[in-house]
């Protein structure tokens, strides 16, 4: 199934009118709960107010633009005398702290391009490690919930790292604000490249889940002879045909020239499982975001789909792809779309019936289960690439 067309909208020669903007995308989109605002009047008012309001996080934003451009400067000067972004620990002095305020000397984390500080994780097997897997994170969560899923992998000796994407979990920015999607994958590289630096003889494989996914693929397609394998559980690949119409997209993206913060409503935390007790963790959790998805991410993620579609026919690295046929937040059908473009002659897509949307937080026989598949597999590929650097 082809990936809706995203419709680009030109607003350079374009004078418009606030008010007759969030009229036609109300009618388009229904997505605003203001019912209370029949008349002309009071949408003028609600118009007026969340100008105000952007007008505001225009200026922080600009001045967190000057700001990170100093620090990016002054990050810049220090890579050229340490040879980049290799440091995982700040100077003593530091005044960083993450978004929980706790100070990030006393944290793994990487500084990205933009000099924003990466909250890690690092899970070490026992022995030697005979390959490194990088765990890339869905929408609104953070690397903390793949704790089992790795503590699992390094069973294997598989060394296994991950980070918290830019504004989510204990890394730095605004909650699910990203100025483009290829940070994530641009970050994601940096934080690859640190390891393969530091086990430089050692395959990578990169592992995703759901938003986690279109990151794998997309960082995957940059350097598609550097990986040994891709895992993806549940990934973000097409938009929902029914949800992404042509209107209902330019829609979108004439909310996001007016009112860009505006909340489009949080993630269903019914969608992620079945499993009552991983529902329960997930909605607990201070560390996921559970705020609602604003306009401007919502038009990163559909820029990544577009992104995607192009990029799948680069894939010939080895495939596993698992997914619920009852998933309400990833649309099954990207997968199978997945499957019919890669160019991989080792692919494979295994599909949970009536699962949800995060297998691994799954009932207990579907995420024991998945655990097997992705053990087995991973297994199998790295003994490959490992016999292959040896011939």
């Amino acid at each position: 199934m082809p990936v809706p067309h995203l419709i680009g909208l030109t607003t350079g020669k374009v004078s418009l009118c606030p008010v007759k903007l969030i009229l036609f995308t109300q009618r388009m989109l229904g997505l605003f709960s203001t019912c209370s605002m029949k008349s002309s009047t009071e949408l003028q008012k609600f118009v007026r107010t969340q100008s105000r309001s952007y007008s505001t996080l225009s200026t922080d934003t600009k001045a967190r633009s000057c700001l990170n451009f100093r620090i990016k400067g002054r990050t810049s000067r220090m890579s050229s005398k340490h040879k980049g972004h290799s440091s995982r620990m700040p100077e003593e002095s530091s005044p960083k702290r993450s978004p929980q305020n706790i100070p990030y000397k006393d944290l793994p984390h990487i500084i990205n391009a933009d000099g924003q500080y990466l909250f890690c994780r690092y899970w070490k097997p026992a022995a030697s490690p005979r390959a490194l897997v990088f765990i890339a994170h869905g929408a609104g969560e953070h690397c903390g919930r793949y704790d089992d899923l790795a503590q699992k992998l390094t069973g294997l000796n598989l060394f296994v790292f991950a980070h918290d994407h830019v504004g989510h979990g204990q890394s730095e920015g605004d909650r699910m604000v990203v100025s483009d999607f290829h940070v994530f994958i641009r970050d994601s590289l940096q934080h690859i490249d640190l390891m393969k630096k530091e086990h430089p003889k050692l395959p990578v494989l990169i592992l995703g889940h759901s938003m986690g996914g279109a990151i794998s693929i997309l960082t995957a397609s940059e350097r598609p002879s550097e990986f040994s394998g891709m895992l993806l559980i549940s990934p973000l690949v097409v938009a929902s045909p029914e949800v992404a119409t042509p209107i209902k997209v330019f829609a979108a993206k004439v909310l996001n020239f007016v009112l860009p913060n505006l909340s489009l409503g949080s993630i269903d935390p019914n969608a992620i499982s079945r499993n009552k007790k991983e529902m329960e963790s997930y909605t607990s959790d201070p560390l996921v975001y559970h705020g609602g998805m604003k306009v401007s991410f919502v038009i990163q993620l559909m820029n990544a789909i577009a992104r995607i579609e192009r990029a799948l026919p680069k894939l010939t690295l080895p495939i596993l792809v698992l997914h619920g046929s009852s998933d309400k937040l990833c649309d099954i059908r990207g997968s199978y779309f997945l499957m019919d473009t890669v160019q991989s002659q080792d692919k494979t897509l295994k599909v949970y019936e009536e699962a949800y949307h995060a297998l691994h937080k799954e009932l207990p026989e579907v995420s024991t289960s998945v655990f097997t598949e992705i053990l087995t597999w991973i297994g199998q590929k790295v003994s490959a690439a490992g016999e292959t650097s040896h011939t």
